[in-house]
């Protein structure tokens, strides 16, 4: 009898986790945006922790998605095809303008203790390049012309040093993520690039290039860093959910950001040094789409 008992408690648990999860496959999705900060698999694979966290503390399916640009990122937001998603600093800006959406969290990395990071402009040790005036008439890689560390900070640097980058170098390519840019220096396809300080570390840590090869041609000021945004128009008893559970991871990898203290609240307006720039370079954000 204690045996029937027993093997009854054990179907019946087992019968609850698989309707559980029947549950959870057939429920509605909260589908999340992340930047081509990296290859899309290893970008994939770094976040997995952060969306497997997410789907457990929700309790609802969590579907990842990377684009190819920055672009197709905003365009999914703005269709409504992406809830959350996580973009750089002036593609949420961008984003912002003609989307309807805010940033509400932001990443906390463990190794600087902050939620800033810096643009560097690269370049190989044996190319005899120190500084800007030497990088005249080389080649020059940026990332994507709506990255902030890959393109739009040091633009800006560039033209407050008196240099226009269209007549500066002798050819400029955007390589599509901050990878690509370190790979296309190392590999002596490009002489220059402009990168994410913590990209650039990420990819010394895993071995990929050696600090060694590099010389640091110029630093940016404080770019706040990459924001969580959501779309307005989500629900808020899920906006309440979806904060909550970003507050609640900690401690894990999330992309290139490496190993995080957690996720931080943060607004629209700490973006505003964002738009700043953006006006020295006298960009209109609308008609950039």
């Amino acid at each position: 009898m204690q045996r029937r008992s027993l093997l009854t408690l054990c179907l019946g648990a087992l019968a609850a986790t698989i309707f559980s999860q029947a549950a959870l496959a057939a429920g509605p999705a909260l589908t999340v945006g992340l930047i081509p900060a990296e290859d899309a698999q290893a970008m994939l694979e770094n976040s997995k922790k952060v969306i497997d966290s997410l789907q457990e503390q929700l309790g609802m399916p969590v579907k990842p998605f990377i684009a190819t640009d920055y672009n197709g990122i905003i365009e999914a937001l703005r269709a409504k095809k992406l809830d959350v998603a996580y973009l750089g600093p002036f593609s949420y800006v961008l984003a912002s303008s003609i989307a309807n959406v805010e940033a509400f969290s932001v990443a906390e990395t463990k190794k600087t203790g902050k939620s800033a990071y810096k643009s560097l402009i690269i370049a190989r040790k044996d190319s005899g390049i120190d500084n800007l005036q030497q990088l005249k008439g080389h080649t020059m890689a940026f990332v994507d012309p709506s990255s902030a560390s890959g393109h739009l900070f040091p633009n800006a640097g560039l033209q407050k040093n008196g240099i226009d980058p269209a007549k500066y170098f002798s050819r400029v390519i955007f390589s599509g993520s901050h990878d690509a840019s370190i790979l296309a220096v190392a590999n002596k396809k490009v002489d220059a690039a402009a990168v994410a300080d913590r990209i650039l570390a990420s990819a010394i840590a895993k071995g990929v290039v050696k600090q060694s090869d590099f010389n640091i041609v110029w630093t940016s000021p404080d770019i706040p860093e990459s924001p969580m945004v959501w779309r307005k128009d989500l629900s808020p008893e899920l906006k309440q959910k979806i904060a909550t559970a970003f507050a609640n991871i900690k401690n894990v990898e999330w992309g290139d950001q490496g190993v995080l203290n957690g996720f931080v609240p943060t607004t629209d307006a700490a973006y505003n040094v964002v738009r700043e720039t953006a006006k020295v370079l006298n960009l209109d954000l609308k008609a950039m789409k």
